[in-house]
């Protein structure tokens, strides 16, 4: 890959790689279904859907009577046909505490993984009935797993206060932490005031390269789930953060193919998920231990912010890039939440 290609085109290539090899673990048929399914679907769904069916047709070949001495490979659309919705329901079960291999740790989902592997299976039996090679469709006979409401997750504004603070003072690290805290003290501000000032997703700041940003407009462009470009804007506050970490990275020369990226590691290249997330809750644990706060939750945090500042959710789905405004909803409870605690401060039991 050029040192020309995009960080999103080279994260899409790895993620094209990714599914042509697990789908030599999969029956033939399935070539057809991502093949078929490429137009409506992004690369990283269909990555995801085929771990889930890699999943089921293991499960299928090891556990049902029918399919058993074979294995996924081997399996034809007649093979298929024969699948019961039973059969489903006793993956949906077997989901809940699994192991791949006899080696692997267990394993367990919940109601949303159940939920994604079952949309998987659905999609794969939707699209061959569609496509007349089945006469029915008994992944529709299966219902979603009911995934039950959790409770919003964010930062009250005294506690960003006080994790930006953190950030600055280093106060509350580890003597370790503090060793590394004079490299990355302006870089860890940056990308938590970014978060916290524009609601970005952990992948759209993952992908951000310097050339994304317009200093003159207070703009920069990130690239949403599924491939699609916006435009995003940022405060004087922001920016400033950002400039100020711009004028620190200048003195670190980038490793080849990292030149563009905007947050560098310690070893000089482009920071990933999994270093942004540790990176979180490194800082939230000081100043939120009981709360388990990620990239998504300062998300969450933004999210309200903007909705209580505002009281535009349209508004607030645009910014967020949420597709459904239903999502956004959401962050209702956490305005709720404020609700019942002024509600508890109101009723007066004794007069004091």
């Amino acid at each position: 890959m050029s040192d020309t290609t995009s960080y999103s085109e080279k994260k899409g290539q790895r993620n094209v790689i990714k599914l042509r090899k697990i789908l030599e673990d999969l029956p033939p048929f399935c070539k057809e279904y991502f093949r078929g399914t490429e137009t409506t679907t992004s690369i990283l769904t269909r990555v995801n859907y085929a771990y889930d069916l890699r999943l089921f047709f293991e499960f299928l070949t090891k556990e049902v009577q029918e399919f058993k001495d074979r294995v996924p490979q081997q399996l034809t659309i007649e093979d298929l046909k024969n699948v019961e919705a039973v059969h489903l329901e006793m993956f949906l079960e077997h989901m809940s505490l699994y192991n791949r291999t006899e080696d692997e740790a267990t394993l367990e989902n919940h109601e949303s993984g159940k939920a994604r592997k079952l949309s998987a299976i659905r999609s794969l039996f939707s699209h061959f009935y569609k496509k007349g090679y089945l006469d029915r469709n008994v992944a529709e006979l299966v219902d979603i797993p009911k995934i039950h409401e959790k409770a919003i997750i964010r930062l009250d504004v005294d506690e960003v206060a006080r994790l930006l603070d953190s950030v600055e003072n280093g106060e509350g690290l580890t003597k370790t932490q503090k060793r590394y805290h004079r490299y990355t003290r302006q870089r860890d501000l940056t990308l938590l005031t970014l978060f916290l000032g524009t609601g970005i997703r952990i992948s759209e700041c993952v992908g951000l390269n310097i050339t994304d940003f317009d200093f003159h407009t207070n703009g920069f462009l990130i690239t949403r789930k599924g491939g699609n470009q916006v435009l995003l804007y940022f405060s004087d506050e922001v920016r400033k953060a950002l400039l100020d970490y711009l004028e620190e990275r200048k003195k670190i020369t980038p490793l080849p193919g990292h030149e563009d990226a905007f947050f560098l590691s310690l070893q000089r290249k482009r920071l990933s998920n999994r270093a942004i997330q540790n990176l979180v809750k490194k800082y939230a644990r000081i100043v939120s231990p009981l709360k388990k706060i990620s990239p998504h939750k300062l998300r969450s945090t933004y999210g309200t912010t903007l909705y209580r500042e505002t009281g535009d959710i349209y508004l607030v789905a645009d910014v967020l890039g949420h597709k459904d405004v239903n999502t956004t909803r959401k962050h209702y409870a956490a305005i709720s939440d404020d609700k019942r605690r002024m509600a508890a401060r109101v009723v007066k039991l004794r007069d004091e």
